[in-house]
């Protein structure tokens, strides 16, 4: 049975909670692979047993939610939008309050006080009570349930003490009022602050809705970004943002690839060079050729996978979804004991029960809970993004916790990447020109940042040229290929003790053709990142597949006392075992050659530029190759953990404290629904402070 991959817009969540009930419900229908999305308002799912998605709009608009095709598009009616519930309700609240320090004696007559408070309690029904009830059948009860038992006691109470004529001790309609507004203020700050939490994928988005200009028979017409198809030619000019992935065609260019990379410095581009859909081009212009569009981007791609890993839930978050779902049925319960025990067990006033009762029902908090993890994890996955750092999911941000070792590849990872030759010593009758010519043929055909260096290398020298039939590569071996006369080749390292500087080797027909130095250079900041791992207490470790005696010496440089040389993939994945047995692991290597390495440690990062095999194997992404982002990724994991353990403790703490002073009778509900209200700004207040905090090293 086919797979149908399905994405929906859905507005009204509003914490984790929200969230969770429509997750359950997509559960029960037996959907697989379920994303939902507060913050994003994206609700995504695989529909393996072809449920109708009408049924499924149905029963997500059936717990109070609303599906939409585009939330930036979509417009709440007028008496929709919380923030107009609360100037309303706030408007009639205000002389139910001033009642009690104005000498107005209309504004103490019951049925004042009722008529003021009646449109508030119906307001609340309708934001409150829709919310609790379909909570209830989602089958996570929300905090909208205690805000609702606790304001319609209140009223439903004032309404008999009102029609009974009762006198003024019966009247608790500023209480009522007074609990519903300020929680609809929550809702408003609580709204406006979690927006602020999902900027950086905002801002991507913002980045690709952007127009093009598509050279059509020799003029030029303006088109969108989502309009232009592969093979198109486009021409983007001084201050314009590339709309799509291509390749120059002609001009040049200094583009500004900052909100990828992260660096400021522009790279200068020109023909045949590759460029990304976002990127800005500073001065310069050129043609270039369309390659990658829509959802193939690069750009794309890191939307993607930030919606992705704002929606992994770190193991710590665990305990917090636990204590939520089983929040809201423990604290009405506490309600009803305080209310037993104050009425029946303290004799006290039926008055005074009802009151303590109705206090621990506002003042407790689950959405603190339910808000603690995700809106960190999203700012500190936000603040990685723009330092060009794309890390795979808030799971990973508590894997580097602890971490003992960093396993480092050499080559593009403590090295430049960028190879010279510094010697080439022909067998034979072999010229210097046919060795050339040769090299030439095979390594156009490899993607390996050697290959690369070496045609760049070459390119201007005098040399034979070779018509190759078929390459292939081995990994961590080298190149295969055959020309057209039917003579084989290899290129590639071969394992030797002897001590010297020739490490590749080239082999025509199985007989030595030449041996190759090359050598490239370390990177300046890597010494200084090896000295910075080790305050930290973290054991730094070259695994490569190079040569013992260059393995050695880079190692001794910058500082690495532990190596591992030679290595071939499958025995790189050894080495990771055994590390991982005695610590946890980081591996970093460029995405390429090391992904089956990347994959196995505990966490894989890669010094590659977003290919695709990076984003596939590693869970972490430096799109900046500065060995500097190695340090920023655990100082940012960090303080993520950081702030999502003070968060997890102000949300438990909070309750712990708040519950038993308001069943004890120590606090007005009018209070607690002040600190409930403003609990969870706290939570995601301390969150967004993530945005501009000083980060320190990680401490050892």
């Amino acid at each position: 049975m086919s797979e149908q991959l399905v994405e929906l817009n859905v507005t009204g969540m509003h914490c984790n909670n929200c969230a969770l009930s429509i997750h359950k419900l997509l559960e029960k229908k037996g959907l697989q692979n379920i994303l939902v999305d507060f913050a994003g308002e994206e609700v995504k799912f695989s529909n393996t047993h072809s449920v109708a998605i009408p049924d499924i709009i149905k029963d997500i608009e059936g717990l109070g939610f609303k599906v939409v095709d585009d939330p930036a598009t979509h417009t709440a009616p007028f008496y929709e939008k919380v923030e107009n519930k609360f100037l309303f309700c706030a408007i009639l609240t205000i002389p139910l309050l001033a009642h009690m320090v104005l000498p107005w004696h209309f504004l103490q007559l019951p049925t004042v006080q009722l008529l003021l408070c009646l449109p508030v309690f119906l307001v609340g029904c309708l934001h409150f009570g829709k919310s609790a009830i379909n909570s209830i059948r989602g089958g996570v009860p929300n905090m909208d349930v205690l805000i609702f038992v606790g304001s319609s006691a209140a009223f439903i109470y004032s309404l008999i003490g009102t029609i009974e004529n009762l006198g003024d001790k019966y009247l608790f309609y500023e209480t009522c009022a007074t609990i519903i507004t300020l929680v609809l203020l929550g809702n408003v700050l609580e709204k406006r602050s979690v927006t602020q939490t999902t900027s950086a994928v905002k801002d991507l988005i913002k980045i690709q809705q952007v127009n093009a200009n598509l050279v059509v028979n020799g003029g030029i017409e303006v088109v969108s970004a989502k309009e232009v198809r592969p093979g198109d030619t486009l021409l983007v000019n001084t201050g314009d943002k590339i709309p799509v992935d291509g390749e120059i065609l002609s001009g040049d260019a200094s583009v500004d690839e900052a909100m990828l990379t992260g660096e400021s410095i522009p790279v200068e581009k020109t023909k045949y060079d590759k460029v990304i859909g976002g990127t800005i081009v500073q001065h310069g212009n050129f043609r270039m050729i369309a390659t990658k569009v829509g959802s193939n981007t690069v750009l794309s791609q890191v939307i993607e996978l930030m919606k992705k890993a704002q929606a992994a839930k770190p193991p710590v978050q665990k305990l917090g979804d636990k204590v939520a779902s089983v929040f809201v049925p423990a604290v009405i319960f506490i309600s009803l004991v305080t209310f037993v025990v104050t009425y029946f067990a303290v004799h006290t006033t039926l008055q005074i029960a009802l009151m303590n009762a109705i206090a621990v029902l506002v003042i407790s908090c689950p959405c603190a809970m339910g808000l603690a993890t995700p809106t960190a994890v999203m700012v500190g996955l936000g603040r990685a993004a723009k330092n060009g750092i794309l890390i795979k999911g808030g799971d990973t941000i508590e894997a580097v916790a602890n971490t003992k070792y960093v396993v480092f590849d050499k080559t593009g990872t403590l090295t430049t990447g960028k190879f010279r030759i510094n010697d080439i010593k022909t067998e034979g009758n072999t010229t210097i020109e046919q060795v050339r010519g040769i090299i030439t043929a095979i390594e156009e055909r490899s993607n390996h940042p050697i290959a690369k260096s070496l045609l760049n290398g070459l390119k201007l020298l005098p040399q034979t040229r070779l018509i190759l039939k078929t390459a292939s590569e081995e990994k961590g071996l080298g190149m295969r290929a055959e020309d057209v006369d039917g003579n084989h080749y290899f290129l590639g390292t071969a394992k030797s003790t002897a001590e010297n500087e020739f490490n590749l080797s080239l082999y025509k027909n199985q007989q030595l053709l030449a041996q190759i130095a090359i050598d490239d250079e370390i990177k300046p900041e890597a010494a200084a990142l090896i000295t910075q791992l080790k305050k930290m207490n973290i054991i730094p470790v070259l695994l490569s597949g190079d040569r013992e005696n260059r393995c050695q010496k880079v190692a001794k440089l910058i500082g690495i006392d532990e190596v591992h040389s030679e290595k071939l993939p499958d025995e790189k994945l050894t080495v990771i075992d055994i590390y991982k047995q005695k610590g946890k692991t980081i591996m970093i290597g460029d995405g390429i050659n090391d992904a089956p390495a990347l994959t196995k440690a505990d966490v894989g990062v890669s010094m590659n530029d977003a290919s695709q095999v990076a984003i596939q194997s590693a869970r972490v992404i430096l799109l900046n190759t500065d060995l500097h982002s190695v340090v920023k990724f655990l100082q940012i994991s960090k303080h993520t953990l950081i702030t999502i353990k003070q968060n997890l403790f102000w949300a438990f703490a909070y309750n712990v404290v708040a519950i038993p002073i308001a069943a004890l009778g120590f606090l007005n509900p009018m209070v607690g629904a002040f600190a409930m209200a403003f609990s969870d700004v706290v939570v995601i207040g301390n969150s967004l402070r993530l945005k501009s905090k000083k980060l320190s090293p990680p401490a050892p």
